[in-house]
């Protein structure tokens, strides 16, 4: 859940900076026009602008998009929901578009160690690819160990392997 966290509280962050612009620049407006800075009110114009588009695209396009994801992890990591229909029971959406959200959901890699198996979510059970362990027992000194390929000797006496 770390990592969708950390971009939802990012876009948070960045609409917050957007909706304060608003206020900020009427008051930087009118404190530039009240003492003659045309510096001032012109900086104050520009929030005002930022203020004024950047808080709805911001709150409409940036956040609540990644809430919208947040609440699919959220379903899938705490509340253990594993199908595309119990999603979209619980979080009152259609099945297309919790699809759609699942799909944005593994590009961004907010659920790691879950993979899609059609409709269905499992855990990804796979094991990194690397050295393949074998179980043995020493015929020198009885003990038993693992070994890879690499390294065909008891680590105890350093019998080599036979097999």
């Amino acid at each position: 859940m770390q990592p969708i966290k950390k971009a939802l509280r990012k876009s948070l962050i960045i609409c917050l900076i957007l909706t304060f612009c608003l206020p900020l620049g009427g008051v930087m407006l009118g404190v530039g026009l009240a003492v003659s800075q045309p510096a001032v009110w012109a900086i104050g114009i520009a929030l005002l602008v930022v203020g004024f588009y950047g808080t709805a695209i911001g709150w409409a396009v940036v956040y609540v998009p990644k809430k919208t994801l947040y609440r699919i992890v959220s379903a899938v990591m705490e509340e253990h929901l594993h199908t595309v229909q119990e999603i979209a029971v619980q979080l009152s959406l259609s099945e297309k578009n919790v699809r759609n959200l699942l799909d944005q959901c593994f590009q961004k890699q907010y659920l790691p160690g879950i993979k899609r198996n059609g409709d269905t979510l499992i855990l990804n059970e796979n094991t990194a690819l690397g050295k393949e362990e074998h179980y043995a027992e020493c015929t020198a000194c009885g003990a038993r160990f693992l070994y890879t390929k690499e390294q065909k000797a008891c680590p105890y006496c350093g019998t080599p392997i036979r097999k």
